[in-house]
């Protein structure tokens, strides 16, 4: 497994707990990443997307609200909340990640530790989101998409 996914397994994976346990999960959050990864840069980057997240959560939540038409993100499963929250975060705050790649790993995570309609289900949204993006978002440096 790549290291980019395991960091993106990881952050969801603190992400529903944090969803679910609130903000008493914060303190703990160390302590689960250790212990849930060996790898370094795995950790950094679940803690990164994790803080990213929790951070952003009103601009992430609020796009959520917009894409998820007749859905209260309030009523959606807590890991496809989770999935989302991390897709939605890497789309809006990640300039240098291509979307596509964003939605793909939500995708390929979703289907992992969701249900079978969880994939598609992830996609609808967050392919709206990023519909609204500006045109250049994802774009290497020095390129048009």
């Amino acid at each position: 497994m790549r290291k980019t996914t395991a960091g993106r397994i990881l952050a969801v994976q603190a992400l529903y707990q944090w969803d679910l346990r609130g903000e008493a999960f914060l303190k703990e959050l160390p302590e689960f990443l250790r212990s849930s990864s060996q790898d370094a840069e795995a950790i950094a980057l679940a803690e990164d997307l994790f803080h990213g997240c929790v951070e952003r959560r009103a601009e992430v939540d609020a796009s959520l609200a917009a894409a998820a038409e007749h859905w209260d993100i309030a009523r959606m499963a807590a890991v496809d909340r989770a999935i989302l929250r991390l897709g939605a975060h890497e789309l809006l705050n990640r300039p240098e990640l291509p979307p596509k790649v964003a939605i793909d790993e939500a995708i390929r995570i979703a289907k992992k530790f969701s249900t079978a309609e969880s994939g598609a289900f992830v996609n609808g949204i967050l392919d709206s989101i990023m519909a609204t993006l500006p045109p250049h978002a994802g774009a290497a440096p020095g390129k048009k998409s």
